[in-house]
């Protein structure tokens, strides 16, 4: 499904030219349709001036809301790894042929983690999330069974680790859903727009340089929110690096 906050480039040109037009919409009005009294500028400039700092509060909290959401996506990445590890140990509280059996797929877990991770290609994510659903089977089975047939403290860890495991990925992958909601998006785009009216609207005169300014820099905050809150469609991405520590130590 196509989702334009996934596409950041795409929210930057959109957004600065849709910015840029409200400028000289604004502009345009002031000349052409309601030429802005003298007498009411003031009244005009503390309207602006506090729509203006509606904006920026706004670009501010939502630009906090996607930095904790990609902090948020950090951590468990880093979790995974740390559940993943302990598990990878705990294995060896099984017996001889249920512990290399556990070693094996943990590995192919991991690497599965990886690619979740780097991959950017749909068809390629579901055959992963498939593959790691299969995997999480066969894992669980393994403890389970074994810790029913053979119920102690030792095979309870073991058991327990791999609770940890099958949680960590089922967090991550809350965390990723975890989104700016479009309301926001929407709340943030209409205030943007006006401002720019009013800015076109409160100007004394036509200068084109000048009114790409402030749509230049919105723009550009949009892009950088998005791109951030975007797990897999921008430049700034979490990077697996605790995983591909534990699977180069494991390899």
């Amino acid at each position: 499904m196509f989702h334009m906050v996934n596409y950041p480039s795409l929210i930057f040109v959109l957004s600065f030219v849709g910015l840029g037009l409200a400028v000289f919409i604004g502009d345009y009005c002031r000349e052409k349709l309601w030429p802005l009294d003298e007498t009411k500028r003031s009244d005009f400039v503390i309207v602006q001036s506090a729509s203006l700092t509606l904006l920026g509060l706004l670009i501010g909290f939502t630009f906090s809301m996607a930095v904790n959401r990609y902090e948020q996506r950090k951590n468990y990445e880093e979790d995974e790894a740390n559940a993943i590890g302990t598990e990878y140990v705990r294995a060896d509280l099984l017996p001889d042929a249920d512990t290399s059996r556990l070693h094996d797929l943990l590995k192919q877990y991991l690497n599965q983690r990886v690619e979740f991770y780097t991959t950017r290609d749909a068809e390629q994510l579901h055959r992963i999330n498939t593959a790691s659903d299969q995997l999480e089977q066969e894992l669980w089975y393994l403890v389970q069974s074994r810790g029913t047939a053979h119920p102690s403290p030792m095979l309870a860890l073991a058991v327990s680790g791999m609770n940890d495991v099958l949680n960590a990925r089922g967090y991550t992958q809350a965390a990723w859903w975890n989104r700016i909601p479009t309301a926001a998006w929407i709340l943030l785009v209409a205030i943007a727009i006006g401002c720019n009216l009013m800015i076109g609207y409160g100007a004394r005169r036509k200068s084109t340089a000048l009114f790409m300014v402030f749509p230049l820099a919105v723009s550009l905050s949009f892009f950088l929110i998005a791109d951030i809150d975007s797990p897999r469609g921008g430049l700034i991405r979490v990077r697996p690096q605790n995983l591909i520590s534990l699977s180069e130590h494991l390899r």
